[in-house]
């Protein structure tokens, strides 16, 4: 079942999408060379506790997971995508690192995903990562863009494949968007390919979280054996963003961006 909200219930998701966005600009200023990924989810988990937020994956255990998850957000590096499992793993420099997280304050969930490239400041980074991490970050503008009243939820998806395509990257359509609001997944499922002027009607209301990601490589997953990351089959690196968002009477509202800043930040 589809719930749309109210503006009053937009407002709500608002505010735990500046909590969310806030946590994620965070850690990854800290995730620098050095870093263990777990003091990363350490401080998630201060943050959450701090906040009085309920995180929506410490509990989380679907069907393709070895769950329940145990830790509050997911830390992907280099080949792994989703549902990066945290563990102790010392960062290096130009290492790959998407952070993808999602938690609840007062009801209401909010879901965003963003990833850095470790060290690039430096001069660290591959530009053919910095090239995948910044078409994650179009497509989801694209997607974004695309999300008005009136339209289709296949023009959503077919704005985010089309950066895809045209970057020379491929899409898995398993695992991509979806609805969300009283818990992190609702329906509709939102793939990251689609064709325009096909599927359900945007009304506003509706809220969803868009979330454009790839490898370099293979459009296939691979299981890890902690039984929860996923890993592009071939080894390459991958990239991964998200925001939350609403469709209003005056178009897509931005849940997830930092007041101020752009949508590709």
């Amino acid at each position: 079942m589809i719930e749309l909200k109210s503006a009053g219930e937009i407002d709500a998701m608002a505010v735990t999408g500046q909590f969310v966005a806030q946590t994620l600009a965070t850690l990854s200023e800290e995730a620098r060379p050095g870093v263990d990924v777990m003091q990363l989810e350490l401080h998630a988990r201060q943050l959450v506790a701090d906040r009085g937020a309920t995180s929506c994956y410490w509990d989380y255990a679907p069907s393709f997971g070895r769950g329940p998850f145990r830790n509050v957000i997911c830390l992907s590096v280099n080949d792994a995508v989703l549902h990066g499992k945290p563990r102790s793993q010392v960062l290096r420099a130009g290492d790959v690192l998407s952070l993808d997280f999602a938690v609840s304050i007062d009801g209401w969930v909010a879901d965003s995903a963003v990833t850095v490239i470790v060290g690039d400041e430096d001069g660290d980074g591959d530009p053919a990562d910095q090239a995948l991490v910044d078409s994650t970050r179009r497509a989801l503008d694209a997607g974004i863009a695309a999300a008005v009243p009136g339209g289709r939820l296949g023009d959503v998806s077919a704005a985010i494949g089309e950066v895809a395509a045209a970057s020379g990257y491929r899409v898995n359509l398993e695992f991509g968007g979806h609805g969300l609001g009283r818990t992190m997944h609702e329906d509709p499922h939102v793939p990251n390919s689609g064709r325009r002027g096909r599927g359900m009607l945007l009304r506003p209301g509706l809220t969803l979280a868009l979330e454009p990601w790839w490898s370099r490589g293979s459009d296939r997953l691979a299981l890890d054996a902690d039984g929860w990351t996923l890993r592009s089959a071939d080894g390459s690196r991958t990239a991964h963003s998200e925001h939350t968002i609403a469709i209003t009477e005056q178009g897509p509202r931005v849940l997830t961006q930092r007041d101020g800043m752009p949508h590709t930040e």
